[in-house]
């Protein structure tokens, strides 16, 4: 138990509590004008540590910024592009308003006006301004876990609402079309349409990870520029898996592959990345340009619109969610359906036609046995 005392001040008297803190190390706090404010005081605490909740008034004075330096240098277990991204919010977005503000003093009220500031005055998208909270709230849970603060100010915070983006789709004609104002890139345009493969998948393909004789590329690896440096590890969901490619690629492929190694990347020179295209006037862009002068309603698509395209292929092919799923990389057939919803409107349309002709069934059996009763009894 604490213990209480008066000193004396030229303001006239007052009250000092000693206590031990959870760790056992005394310390004090000294100012209360009364001996029953000193009293409450103590009792409190004495409280907070039998309940687990005693906060250390010191360490609550730590800023933003100085967790922020270590809850960043902890993000080995994601890959490069996720560190980074996260490295940029807190640099743009938080830094600048929380660096400086010690973790105590963080307030719901401050924290929702940041956010709605954010969004509103400075024009960041939701998914901009939700990853920056997500940095700050992050930072704040890892004080309340220190003992630092007892709750975390910012969760709680109403957040801008993502609106997903509409996908778009080529047909067949279309990619064939992009193929063949592509240039040099003409197969990588068809692989990533007809694989589903992501860019940095595509980039990390070795020949070795072409099985020609099944029609199989094994996925194993990812390259992603990060910073101006491609860093190479596992594929987004970190497992390796087979996708199929169709026969007609096989030639193209092959040819990509001549005269390299089994190491050698297959596309590009074999040991030098293919870098994304410049988006304002790389060879993609230029490609899109050439497609809309034969095509005025061409659309203006993303690379990664291949990917939803691949999608969109082969589900027209009759190819099902498990199969979509295990082909893209997905965690699972649930966010496959979440994804790609509105390419199984004809499922839904075939499983109304196929209740339709199952009543009418029914409807004829019932009908006929009926009939064999009333013959039955004449």
């Amino acid at each position: 138990m604490g213990s209480i005392t008066a000193y004396e001040t030229n303001e006239g008297r007052r009250y000092r509590v000693r206590y031990r803190k959870p760790d056992r190390t005394q310390t004090d706090k000294r100012g209360f004008r009364t001996k029953r404010d000193a009293e409450l005081f103590l009792a409190s605490t004495e409280v907070a540590k039998a309940r687990g909740e005693y906060v250390d008034a010191t360490k609550a004075r730590i800023s933003v910024g100085a967790l922020a330096a270590d809850w960043l240098a902890h993000h080995g277990h994601l890959k490069a592009s996720s560190a980074r991204s996260l490295e940029i919010a807190w640099r743009l977005h938080v830094a600048p308003r929380w660096a400086r503000i010690p973790v105590a003093d963080v307030v719901f009220s401050e924290v929702q006006a940041w956010v709605t500031d954010l969004h509103l005055t400075r024009g960041k998208s939701p998914t901009t301004v939700i990853r920056a909270y997500g940095v700050l709230a992050a930072i704040l849970d890892v004080a309340v876990r220190d003992r630092r603060v007892l709750t975390n100010a910012a969760r709680g915070v109403k957040l801008p609402r993502k609106v997903g983006k509409e996908h778009t789709y080529l047909s067949h004609g279309q990619v064939e079309l992009l193929a063949s104002h592509s240039g040099p890139h003409k197969t990588l345009v068809e692989f990533l349409a007809y694989t589903g493969l992501r860019w940095g998948e595509m980039t990390a393909l070795r020949v070795r990870n072409i099985d020609f004789s099944r029609h199989r590329i094994n996925v194993q690896q990812n390259a992603v520029e990060v910073g101006g440096t491609f860093v190479v590890g596992t594929p987004k969901t970190h497992e390796s898996r087979s996708v199929p490619f169709p026969h007609f690629l096989s030639e193209p492929l092959a040819e990509l592959c001549t005269g390299k190694a089994p190491g050698d990347l297959v596309f590009g020179s074999g040991t030098v990345f293919i870098r994304p295209p410049d988006s304002r006037r790389g060879w993609w862009i230029g490609a899109l340009k050439k497609c809309r002068v034969e095509e005025p309603s061409f659309p203006w698509i993303t690379r990664h619109d291949l990917r939803h395209t691949a999608a969109s292929l082969a589900i027209s092919a009759g190819a099902n969610v498990k199969a979509i799923q295990r082909m893209l990389g997905h965690s699972s057939a649930a966010m496959t359906l979440d994804t790609y919803a509105d390419l199984f409107d004809d499922d839904l349309d075939r499983v109304g036609r196929a209740l339709d002709d199952a009543r009418a069934q029914s409807a004829t059996r019932q009908r006929g046995i009926v009939k064999d009763e009333k013959v039955r009894d004449q």
